[in-house]
């Protein structure tokens, strides 16, 4: 049986922690994409354990939940069963997404530039004010290495053979961490990001053949605080006014249209979910 149930959708991974609740996180996702997007598919992997969390409720919004075998955490490595979504992706073409992104209006006209590639990784990140940030606190390991400033927060791949080799270099990448963080500079002890592995593996596929600079319209906003020149002791939720108009964000009064990735996880309330609810349900 094929696993492609549909053309096109989005997937994001749920893997519970002691700390986050990435279910529940999936959940405001999908019930946002829902309301924001004419294309909005959408499927959530799990593991075993976050599996028992799924409720009917769940169910009756996630049009697929996948459940990851346990060989899939062959990896020592956090994360690194992101480099197996192609494996477990009922789409055709996929936009895979970090959990704890939300949308703030429609993006389906993307798919069309996504469509030139068959692997593309956002490039950059864009600060509240709408332009791209210039802060390299949190990638002075990609610049020193002159890595691609890549990130797995929001990317496309569609069924292909240019796919299939870019997910099993990543996952080369993880399974030879310990050899290949020893050949780069500042990464001898750090343990890596998906962002990190895909920005090597990019690297090593050729990165202008899974990015597009050009489309500088594919990308997301980031409120990791010193993304946007505040300092990472207090949390933007904290710092700054914010305020929602529908769907989109307002933040110091200015719109947010790009995706936006909230970063700090209790922006996920128990209210925005309802509003949702009521949104999608009825």
């Amino acid at each position: 049986m094929s696993q492609f149930k549909e053309q096109q959708g989005f997937v994001t991974f749920a893997v519970n922690t002691k700390d986050t609740n990435y279910l529940e996180l999936a959940y405001l996702q999908c019930l946002n994409i829902k309301a924001t997007q004419e294309q909005n598919s959408y499927a959530v992997i799990v593991d075993d354990e976050t599996n028992k969390l799924v409720t009917d409720q769940h169910r009756r919004v996630f049009d697929y939940v996948i459940v990851m075998d346990v060989e899939d955490r062959i990896f020592d490595l956090p994360y690194a069963f992101e480099a197996l979504v192609n494996f477990h992706t009922p789409f055709k073409e996929t936009i895979k997404l970090e959990s704890d992104l939300l949308f703030t209006q429609s993006i389906d006209h993307w798919w069309t530039a996504f469509r030139l590639k068959n692997v593309c990784l956002s490039t950059g990140a864009q600060n509240f004010k709408g332009v791209r940030s210039t802060v390299r606190k949190y990638r002075e390991a990609l610049d020193v290495n002159s890595l691609p400033d890549v990130y797995n927060g929001l990317m496309y791949f569609r069924y292909s053979r240019e796919s299939t080799d870019f997910f099993s270099v990543a996952q080369s990448v993880f399974r030879n961490w310990a050899q290949i963080s020893q050949e780069l500079r500042q990464f001898d002890t750090m343990i890596p990001s998906t962002d990190v592995v895909y920005a090597i593996t990019a690297e090593i596929m050729g990165r202008e053949t899974v990015t597009m600079p050009s489309m500088d319209f594919i990308n997301f906003v980031h409120m990791k605080s010193e993304f946007n020149s505040w300092s990472d002791a207090r949390s933007w939720i904290e710092t700054v006014m914010n305020e929602r108009d529908g769907d989109v964000i307002r933040i110091n009064n200015l719109n947010q249209y790009a995706p936006v990735h909230y970063y700090d996880k209790s922006y996920a309330t128990k209210e925005l979910i309802k509003y949702y609810e009521q949104r999608v349900l009825g």
